[in-house]
C-alpha cells in the first residue's frame, strides 16, 4: 500500500472499476467535478470549434466583467469590489458565486436597497440616530473631505478633545483601513466642526420660519474649577407633524454681577440671532430671585414685538422640579449630620473591595438579598434619597461590619437610621412627582397638577404627626411649599383642564384639596375666566388669518 501526501497524486493507485463502485470508496476529486459541470455555461466535446458555443445564462456574469492582463490572458474582474479572477477555461462559475456570497461590498449595496423590508416596523418607541446602514458603499476612490465631516462629527458627538485625531494609534489604524489616509490637525478639524456648526443652524433657521410658538427653559450653573457662571436656553416646539421637539438654542457665559436686566439682555439676543423673537410663548426659569427681574425685563422686550397672550399672565413658569427640589431639601436639612454619617460610610466600604467582600459575607450570613451600595452627588436632592432608600436596607449589615473592621468609626446609630427612614418615607412621594414632571419625550404639563396635589396631602398627614421630629421637618417644608403653590399656577391648571379625560372636573376636584373652599371657589371661577379669555384670543387670531387667506374658521368649545 503506497502512503503519500495528500497534495501528491503520483503516489495514489489508480482505481479499479470494482474500487470505484464500492461503497466504502470515493473519489475527492469528483465532488469539484460535479460543482464544475453544473455550474458550466459551455458544454465540452472533443472538438469545440465544431460547435457554436452556449450563451452565458448564469446570473454571476451580471457582476463580473472580462479584461485582459500584459500577457493576453482573459481576466475577470468584480464590478463591486473590483477583485481579479482567472476565467477557468471549461467556463466554471462556481468559484465567482462564492466570491459573491461573501462580497462585503455587493452586500452593503443589498441592504441599502432593501432597507425597508429589512427593518421591522416602528413603534413609538424612540430608537437611535444612528442607521448602521447609513454609511454608503466604498466607491473606490477616497474623499478626504467627507472623512474630515465624518471625524468631526465623531469628536463632537462624543465630546472628544481635538487633539484625538493626532494621536499616533489614531493615525495607524486609519492608515491601515486605508492607505491613501492623511493625518488631520487638530486646528483643521476645530475649523470642521464650526462649518458644521453653522450648517446646522442655517437648517434649524429655516425650520423655525415655520413654528409659530415656541417655549423656552433656561438655567445658570457655575463651573466648579473657573468659578465661570453659564447660561443655557432651550427651546421647545411642536412641528409641522405634531412631535413634540428640543434645541439647545445658545450656551453663553453671563459676567458679573448677573443681574436679573443682564440674564434678559442675553436672552433676548439670543431670539434676535434665531429670529424668534416675536414667536416666544413662554419661558420656564428657576425660582432664584434674578430670574423674576429678568423675565420682567424680558415681557417688555417681548411686548414690542408681539401681544402676550392673557397680557403675559401665562409668560411666566415657574420650575416645577425646583421647587420640589427646593421643599426636599428643607426636608434633608433637619437630619444634615445623619446624611453625612451615612455618606461617609457607604464612601469607606465602596472605596476597597476586601471591604466590600466583608460586607457581602454579612449580608449571606443574614439571608438578606443582595444588593449594591450607591453613592449620591450632594447638589442633587434625589440623588441623596436614592442612597439612603438603599442603605436603609442594610441597616443590620453596619454595625456588624464595625464589629470586624475596628477602623470603620462613622456607623450611624439606631436613633439615626429611625430619622432616616422617617425623612425618606415622606421624601418618597417627592421622588415619584420629580421623576414624572422631570420626563422629557412625552407632554408632563398636564400631570404637573396631580403631582402637586400629592405632595400638598401627604405633608398635610404628616403635620399631624405627634413626631416633635416629624412636625418641626414638615412644618418648614409646608412654609416652602406654600410661598410658591399657595395661589393657583395657571399654566398648571390650564393644562389639567385641556386634558380631555378631565376637562374642569380636574380643577373641581383638586383645588379643594389645596385650598380653603372659599378659596377654592375663587380660583376655580378666576381659571375658568382665563380659559374663556385665552379662548376668544385664539378666536381672534384665527379669524384674522381666515380672513387673510380668504377662508372660513369655525370652533367649537366644552369646558
Amino acid at each position: 500500500m503506497n502512503i503519500g501526501t495528500p497534495g501528491d497524486t503520483s503516489s495514489r493507485p489508480t482505481p479499479s472499476v470494482a474500487d470505484s463502485t464500492s461503497p466504502d470508496y470515493m473519489d475527492p476529486s469528483i465532488n469539484e467535478q460535479v460543482d464544475d459541470i453544473e455550474n458550466t455555461d459551455t458544454i465540452a466535446t472533443y472538438d469545440d470549434s465544431q460547435k457554436p458555443k452556449r450563451a452565458k445564462t448564469s446570473h454571476v456574469w451580471k457582476h463580473f466583467e472580462e479584461g485582459k492582463d500584459q500577457d493576453g490572458s482573459i481576466q475577470l474582474f468584480c464590478k463591486h469590489c473590483k477583485n481579479v479572477f482567472k476565467k477557468p477555461s471549461t467556463g466554471a462559475t462556481s468559484h465567482l458565486g462564492r466570491h459573491l456570497k461573501s462580497c462585503s461590498v455587493k452586500l452593503r449595496a443589498d441592504a441599502l436597497e432593501n432597507r425597508e423590508s429589512l427593518t421591522q416596523s416602528r413603534i413609538s418607541f424612540p430608537t437611535s440616530s444612528v442607521d448602521p446602514l447609513y454609511v454608503p458603499a466604498f466607491d473606490g476612490k477616497f474623499d478626504k473631505e467627507m472623512v474630515k465631516v465624518d471625524v468631526a462629527k465623531w469628536i463632537m458627538i462624543h465630546e472628544y478633545a481635538f487633539s484625538a485625531v493626532e494621536d499616533e494609534w489614531y493615525n495607524i489604524m486609519m492608515k491601515r483601513n486605508n492607505p491613501e489616509w492623511m493625518p488631520i490637525s487638530r486646528t483643521t478639524i476645530r475649523n470642521q466642526c464650526v462649518r458644521i456648526y453653522e450648517s446646522e443652524k442655517k437648517k434649524l433657521k429655516n425650520e423655525f420660519k415655520y413654528v409659530n410658538k415656541m417655549s423656552i427653559t433656561t438655567d445658570c450653573w457655575k463651573s466648579k474649577n473657573k468659578k465661570i457662571e453659564y447660561l443655557v436656553i432651550t427651546g421647545h416646539w411642536i412641528d409641522q407633524n405634531w412631535r413634540l421637539q428640543k434645541r439647545v438654542l445658545n450656551f453663553v457665559e453671563v459676567p458679573p454681577p448677573r443681574r436679573g436686566v443682564d440674564i434678559a439682555n442675553v436672552i433676548w439676543r439670543c431670539l434676535e440671532d434665531w429670529g424668534i423673537e416675536g414667536k416666544i410663548h413662554t419661558v420656564s426659569v428657576d425660582n432664584a430671585s434674578a430670574n423674576d427681574s429678568a423675565i420682567e425685563n424680558l415681557k417688555v422686550f417681548i411686548r414690542s414685538k408681539k401681544k402676550l397672550l392673557c397680557d403675559g399672565s401665562l409668560f411666566h413658569v415657574r420650575c416645577c422640579a425646583h421647587i420640589l427640589n427646593l421643599v426636599a431639601q428643607d426636608g434633608l436639612s433637619e437630619i444634615k449630620n445623619v446624611i453625612e454619617c451615612v455618606r461617609d460610610s457607604v464612601d469607606y466600604i465602596r472605596r476597597s473591595d476586601s471591604r466590600l467582600k466583608i460586607f457581602t459575607e454579612i449580608l449571606k450570613q443574614l439571608n438578606l438579598r443582595e444588593r449594591k451600595l450607591i453613592d449620591d452627588c450632594k447638589t442633587r436632592w434625589n440623588s441623596t434619597y436614592e442612597m439612603l432608600a438603599i442603605a436603609i436596607k442594610f441597616r443590620d449589615v453596619f454595625p456588624r461590619y464595625a464589629d470586624r473592621d475596628p477602623c470603620y468609626l462613622d456607623c450611624p446609630s439606631p436613633s439615626d437610621w429611625e430619622k432616616v427612614v422617617k425623612v425618606c418615607s415622606l421624601l418618597e412621594v417627592f421622588w415619584k412627582a420629580t421623576h414624572v414632571i422631570s420626563g422629557s419625550y412625552y407632554p408632563t404639563s398636564n400631570l404637573f397638577l396631580q403631582e402637586v396635589v400629592r405632595v400638598k396631602v401627604e405633608l398635610d398627614s404628616k403635620s399631624q404627626s405627634s413626631d416633635d421630629f416629624i412636625y418641626d421637618m414638615v412644618n418648614s417644608m409646608k412654609r416652602k411649599f406654600d410661598k410658591y403653590w399657595g395661589e393657583s399656577n395657571l399654566l398648571m391648571a390650564i393644562a389639567a383642564v385641556l386634558d380631555p379625560r378631565y376637562k374642569m372636573m380636574a380643577l373641581e376636584f383638586f383645588f379643594p384639596k389645596l385650598y380653603s373652599p372659599e378659596k377654592a371657589a375663587t380660583e376655580l371661577a378666576f381659571v375658568r375666566r382665563i380659559l374663556y379669555d385665552l379662548y376668544s384670543e385664539y378666536v381672534s387670531m384665527c379669524s384674522a388669518e381666515s380672513n387673510a387667506s380668504g377662508e372660513g374658521v369655525y370652533f367649537v368649545v366644552e369646558i
